[in-house]
């Protein structure tokens, strides 16, 4: 049986530095990590709370993979979507972050 907590549509994500982003559930599950610890079988505190505290992610790294995520959700079945536009700067921390959650 679930619970209210693990049928929220949206889930928030906080990084490191404290910023909140709030996301559908789904877009926010295109990252296999966040599924895995979204999953209400999972037992998981995130599953409960709907709520993952990312301690290495820096605020400004987390908005772009939240950007990242809406975008693909959106163009998920297009053809020629153009490429997201990246900082050269936060190349590596998103590239590490997108390691962690397996985007």
């Amino acid at each position: 049986m679930s619970t209210p907590e693990q049928d929220q549509e949206f889930v928030t994500l906080v990084s490191g530095d404290g910023y909140e982003f709030i996301l559908p559930r789904s877009t926010a599950c295109i990252s296999k990590t966040l599924r895995m610890m979204f999953d209400p079988l999972s037992k998981f505190s995130e599953a409960l709370t709907g709520r993952c505290v990312l301690e290495n992610i820096s605020g400004e790294v987390l908005e772009k993979v939240c950007e990242y995520l809406c975008y693909n959700e959106k163009n998920k079945d297009q053809v020629n979507v153009p490429d997201m536009e990246i900082p050269p700067e936060l190349c590596l921390e998103l590239l590490m972050a997108a390691d962690y959650l397996d985007v």
